[in-house]
């Protein structure tokens, strides 16, 4: 419905919900070749998540420089704000992290892949590093622990939530965006986002 506002990305797939707002989008300025949605298991306890059809978009993109796989997803909220590895959310996030290894396994290994989205887990938790060790990916903002969440009084140091990460021999890096506030077509001042975005230039196959 917002064609008009995106020209440069005439090519879009996405992932609705049932009842709530939200879902995953992928825009691309070159063709989508192939996609399908994966949706997360209904695991315990019962939570809000259960009404957003939450998941990945598995997307296959057709550059000038050959195809990517591009997964897209956002994982379960930790509303205990607790990521330890005895924490009741860690497991959510251990089975769905579980889902994306296997998409990842899934794709052919000398295929570039990028799994990219709000995966609710620091940078630094013990549940993202068994899931980089397992797959092979590389987080291209590794060492970076500015949040990605935009800070609040009442939580004026949240964790990074939202990642890129790349299959090698891939690489890339990345920097913060959206991170102030814009003028509104009404007037109005807002931020885009209780996220901040990331900005990522990555490239394929390095030289040599």
């Amino acid at each position: 419905m917002y064609r008009h506002l995106i020209p440069r990305y005439p090519h879009r797939v996405s992932a609705g919900t049932v009842l709530l707002k939200g879902g995953l989008v992928v825009l691309s300025r070159w063709p989508v070749t192939r996609s399908r949605f994966v949706r997360f298991p209904l695991t315990a306890p019962a939570r809000p998540e259960y009404l957003m059809r939450k998941g990945a978009l598995v997307v296959t993109v057709d550059t000038d420089d050959g195809e990517v796989v591009v997964i897209n997803t956002h994982l379960s909220a930790n509303r205990d704000d607790d990521w330890s590895a005895e924490n009741r959310y860690t497991d959510i996030a251990r089975t769905e992290l579980g889902v994306l290894a296997r998409q990842v396994a899934a794709v052919d290994p000398g295929a570039p892949v990028v799994v990219t989205g709000d995966l609710n887990v620091p940078r630094d938790s013990v549940v993202l590093r068994e899931f980089l060790n397992e797959t092979g990916l590389r987080d291209v903002l590794a060492g970076d622990a500015r949040p990605t969440y935009r800070p609040t009084p009442g939580w004026p140091n949240p964790p990074a939530f939202d990642h890129i990460l790349v299959r090698p021999p891939m690489t890339g890096a990345a920097q913060l965006v959206f991170q102030d506030e814009v003028t509104l077509a009404d007037g109005r001042h807002a931020y885009l986002s209780d996220h901040y975005g990331v900005e990522a230039d990555l490239i394929l196959r390095p030289a040599g």
